[in-house]
C-alpha cells in the first residue's frame, strides 16, 4: 500500500478532520458510479480501493501527529482477503468465490467479499445480509457503509418488483388467492 496520507492528500500532521474531509473529497472525484459506461470506470475501482484503505488504514492508525505509516505494505487484512479482491477486481468472480471459501476467517472483510459476490451474481438479498453483518462487525469502515448503501440502492428496484405484488410485500398473491378460495369452498357448499 502506497503512504496513506500522500493517496489522501493530507500531510502527516493532519487532524483526523481533515482526513475526513479529503477522504469525502476523493471519493466524489473517483467514485466508480461517476465512471460507468468509461473507459476509466476499472481504474476508478482501482482508485477508490486505494482511498478506501489509505482511509482504513489512517482511521485505525492516525495519532495526530508525526504519522505512524510503516509502509509495510500492509493494510491489517489477510493475504488470502487481498488476493479474493484482486480476483474480484480481475472479474474472476467463481475464482473469487472459490478462494474466499477456502479463507477460515469469517471477519468483517469476508462478509463484505461475500457480499459483493453474491451482489455481481445478482443475488441482492443474500448481498444485503452479507454487507450489514460486515457493517455491524465494523461500523466505521467507510467502504463497507458505501458498498451496503449501493447495493440496497441498485437490489431495490429488482425486490420491490418482485415482492411488491401481494397483501404483504412477501407473500405471493397466487397463495393469496388459493387460500380465499379454499376458504369459500369451506364456508359455501355451491361450489
Amino acid at each position: 500500500m502506497k503512504d496513506p496520507y500522500e493517496v489522501l492528500g493530507v500531510n502527516k500532521n493532519a487532524s483526523m478532520d481533515e482526513i475526513r474531509a479529503a477522504y469525502k473529497e476523493q471519493v466524489k472525484k473517483y467514485h466508480p458510479d461517476k465512471y460507468q459506461n468509461n473507459p476509466l470506470s476499472s481504474l476508478a475501482e482501482e482508485k477508490m480501493q486505494e482511498i478506501n484503505e489509505a482511509y482504513d488504514y489512517l482511521s485505525k492508525n492516525h495519532s495526530g501527529g508525526g504519522g505512524g505509516y510503516s509502509g509495510s505494505g500492509s493494510t491489517g487484512y489477510s493475504p488470502e482477503l487481498q488476493q479474493v479482491r484482486q480476483m474480484m477486481n480481475a472479474g474472476n468472480i467463481f475464482g473469487a468465490e472459490s478462494a474466499l471459501n477456502k479463507c477460515s476467517a469469517r471477519n468483517a472483510e469476508w462478509y463484505f467479499l461475500s457480499g459483493m459476490i453474491s451482489y455481481r451474481k445478482g443475488w441482492y438479498d443474500d448481498a444485503v445480509n452479507k454487507m450489514q453483518t460486515a457493517v455491524s462487525m465494523e461500523p466505521n469502515n467507510a467502504e463497507y457503509r458505501q458498498g451496503l448503501n449501493a447495493v440496497m440502492g441498485t437490489g431495490g428496484m429488482y425486490r420491490n418488483a418482485s415482492y411488491g405484488q401481494g397483501y404483504n410485500s412477501r407473500e405471493d398473491m397466487a397463495c393469496k388467492l388459493c387460500q380465499a378460495y379454499l376458504c369459500f369452498d369451506c364456508l359455501c357448499d355451491c361450489i
